[in-house]
């Protein structure tokens, strides 16, 4: 028998948000991004899905779209320091559900990752301040001067999660059918597809209706919702939305 393995995502299940958007403020802070993209392309999307009446998918892809456009020539270096600011300033807006799990895995040993759509960069701090030692990101590529090409090998959809798991897992001897997996849209669907015991935190709608249409995994899944300093515990079958 292999290790028990814990893989987490961090935007919205970790973190309490996304981290790209505070990257994205920072960015505009120090003039790299005209403010008016985000007023013009971003705030809307953003708007409409705090309203509750847009797709959080929807304003997570017209985020990353704008970065990756503003990193093209921007040096590692520059992103690294932003990242560093970040996580110093926001990483610990955690929820406590998540970040008592966290704790408890690393007490009984297991081998934890993190695993988020978010830039590598601002992951890698992430994992650092959590003492979490294998982590995998969104990769924006670098030209041979450091600098950022524009083009991108993602980590936030379920293929690319799915395919980072096994890796993981065949790398650290990871017994996939005792391990955990953390998330709360459809792009960490695969990892629960993947692991014995998924834990999906606060999913949004999306998700909740493709885990209500397999029958394997609602019969495993642990659906935690946390609100202010209460969390409970839902029961899929039992499991009512609109």
């Amino acid at each position: 028998m292999g290790y028990i393995g814990a893989f987490f995502d961090i935007d919205g299940t970790l973190y309490r948000e996304g981290l790209i958007t505070e990257v994205f403020k920072k960015l505009i802070k120090y003039e790299m991004v005209d403010e008016l993209r985000w007023h013009n392309e971003v705030k809307p999307k953003y708007l409409k899905w705090d309203k509750r009446i847009g797709n959080y998918d929807d304003y997570l892809m017209g985020m990353i779209d704008i970065y990756k456009e503003t990193v093209i020539g921007v040096t590692k270096s520059q992103i690294e320091f932003i990242a560093k600011q970040v996580i110093n300033q926001k990483g610990d807006r955690v929820y406590t559900y998540t970040r008592d799990r966290l704790e408890w895995h690393k007490k009984n040993n297991h081998k934890v990752v993190v695993i988020s759509g978010s830039p590598i960069e601002i992951v890698r701090e992430m994992a650092k301040k959590y003492d979490i030692h294998e982590y995998r990101g969104s990769i924006y590529v670098l030209n041979d001067e450091d600098k950022y090409t524009g083009e991108i090998i993602p980590m936030w959809d379920s293929r690319s999660k799915e395919r980072a798991i096994k890796e993981i897992a065949h790398k650290d001897e990871i017994d996939l059918s005792v391990s955990y997996a953390y998330g709360d849209t459809t792009g960490d669907y695969t990892m629960f597809k993947l692991v014995g015991c998924p834990i999906c935190i606060n999913p949004t709608k999306e998700l909740l209706n493709k885990i209500w249409g397999d029958d394997e995994i609602k019969q495993r899944i642990k659906i935690i919702i946390e609100r202010k300093d209460v969390v409970y515990t839902m029961n899929p079958d039992n499991l009512h939305f609109q």
